[in-house]
């Protein structure tokens, strides 16, 4: 591989993917999708040990044909029986099932933990490796006062370690790095602001 096509590959990783090993938390955030990966991962957290509550959020935006089962009335009523189904207790699980993008996943997960009176002073995100870093700067300005560890689901073909040997790889996480520079300005704007 040419030098200078090796470095863009390596910025673009340090870019878009954030990796953390778990450690104990409040809560597992999981932000809406219509895959499974990241829902097994906070399910496999949460029998672990790692936290005592997951929070998954969102509404499906994008019609239900976009399921892996067409039967749920939102992303998180589909996800909150895939974590049912893998040993997570339905108490441990807070409900968020009105967001349709990820920044809403974030701000009305942060509204949901305000009205349930939680405090939440360290958090684990799980999610899509590829959108890894949009989702934590997302979830940081929704919690700033919370340390966050993000373990992404692994997804193979579109990790860190393996994004760059496809078409496909490539162009998911190239759309990535669109979304990085398009859609989270004004959440830079107020970590900024927020020191």
């Amino acid at each position: 591989m040419n030098k200078e096509v090796s470095r863009f590959f390596q910025a673009v990783t340090a870019l878009v993917f954030v990796s953390d090993p778990p450690e104990h938390a409040d809560a597992i955030f999981v932000p809406g999708s219509s895959r499974a990966a990241h829902v097994l991962l906070a399910a496999s957290l949460y029998r672990e040990g790692f936290a005592p509550l997951i929070v998954p959020s969102g509404y499906h935006p994008y019609g239900k044909e976009r399921f892996d089962n067409p039967d749920y009335a939102s992303e998180w009523a589909w996800m909150h029986h895939v974590l049912t189904e893998h040993g997570v207790p339905a108490s441990a699980i807070l409900r968020e099932d009105r967001a349709t993008f990820t920044w809403e996943n974030a701000r009305l997960s942060r509204e949901a933990c305000d009205r349930a009176g939680l405090t939440i002073r360290k958090a684990i995100l799980t999610c899509k490796p590829y959108h890894a870093r949009r989702a934590l700067m997302y979830y940081q300005t929704a919690f700033p006062e919370t340390e966050w560890l993000v373990c992404p689901a692994d997804m193979p073909g579109f990790n860190a370690d393996d994004w760059f040997r496809t078409p496909e790889g490539r162009d998911k996480i190239l759309g990535e790095v669109r979304r990085l520079g398009s859609q989270i300005n004004p959440q830079l704007e107020e970590m900024i602001s927020h020191g």
